[in-house]
């Protein structure tokens, strides 16, 4: 499988955020079945501290996670952590928790009243991720995405997953906060260490990005979204006549060129003007447009929906963003 270049991969993933919206450090004596029901849009984190636990999704399928293990539910979905497989199962919010910080709670459910030193532990996260201009890719994403591919090709991931098991074990001041962190940072490899390898089996455009005059022309986009972009100017990034480039570009991307630049600036304007808050008239010029009228036309005749309309989305309070390059 032919892997994408390096600058490339700094292109499509400048604009990725994985904000942690909350947390749980769960202690729990077997056998048990925590049920988790992450809201559509936002992604699920596990890493197993201690342990041998069984991840059971929607469909059906179970992954083995051992401890030390990590993985990133992209799009996130109902899906259990068990101790055996057949193990029936409770929400997670059905169980009592105690809050050890803001976006952080703790989870005790132990047979005895000191807590046994084989008991399972976990550290699990709801997320808000976010890909940016690319943010199709994560449709396109695993299911579930294990962290042990991730160590064989990047190894200087260990130390990152030892510190969160000692984190998590001892419980030292301010351990929380640095579980959020590392936690975020693992999320964002994972993501990272798909992309470069070449984003899996996914279609489209993926498979424009490993052709390199055409990938060439897709990180221009992306760059420049507001460029006054025009099929001649397209095809001179990619050096070849128009006729070639908007019949490669379709077959492809399955849109027109034109199309494409259109619908990346009104996933763009989206999220600026639903997550970061940005006035309409400041988006309207990023992305190139005259008038703000003529923009908010554009914008409903793509999104079904006015500028406007956006405002209703709440930001996440207390987001870090995570650069990726």
């Amino acid at each position: 499988m032919q892997m994408l270049s390096s600058d490339l991969i700094s292109e499509l993933l400048l604009g990725m955020r994985i904000d942690g919206v909350h947390y749980n450090r769960i202690q729990i004596s077997p056998p048990f079945g925590v049920r988790f029901g992450v809201d559509p849009g936002r992604a699920q984190f596990h890493f197993i501290a201690r342990g041998t636990v069984y991840l059971r999704t929607d469909g059906g399928a179970v992954h083995t996670l051992c401890g030390g293990d990590a993985v990133l539910l992209p799009r996130g979905g109902l899906h259990s952590l068990l101790s055996d497989p057949g193990i029936p199962c409770r929400d997670v919010t059905d169980f009592d928790a105690r809050m050890i910080c803001k976006r952080v709670d703790d989870i005790h459910v132990c047979k005895t009243e000191i807590c046994r030193s084989n008991d399972t532990l976990i550290f699990s996260g709801c997320m808000e991720f976010d890909l940016g201009s690319m943010h199709p890719l994560v449709a396109m994403m695993p299911e579930v995405m294990q962290v042990g591919d991730l160590i064989d090709r990047n190894p200087e991931i260990l130390p990152i997953l030892e510190a969160m098991a000692r984190e998590v074990k001892a419980e030292r001041a301010g351990y929380a906060g640095i579980l959020t962190r590392l936690a975020d940072v693992v999320s964002a490899s994972l993501v990272r260490d798909w992309v470069e390898c070449g984003c899996g089996d996914a279609a489209g455009w993926v498979e424009a990005l490993r052709d390199p005059r055409m990938g060439r022309v897709i990180a221009a986009l992306h760059r420049d979204p507001g460029r006054n972009w025009t099929v001649a100017a397209m095809a001179s990034e990619m050096g070849s006549s128009r006729s070639v480039f908007a019949e490669r570009f379709l077959a492809a991307t399955g849109v027109t060129p034109l199309r494409y630049v259109t619908e990346l600036r009104m996933r763009l304007a989206s999220q600026w003007i639903g997550r970061d808050r940005m006035s309409i008239e400041i988006v309207a010029e990023r992305l190139g447009y005259g008038s703000q009228a003529a923009f908010s036309r554009a914008f409903k005749r793509t999104m079904g929906k006015s500028p406007g309309a956006m405002r209703v989305v709440s930001p996440v309070g207390d987001m870090r963003e995570i650069g990726v390059a």
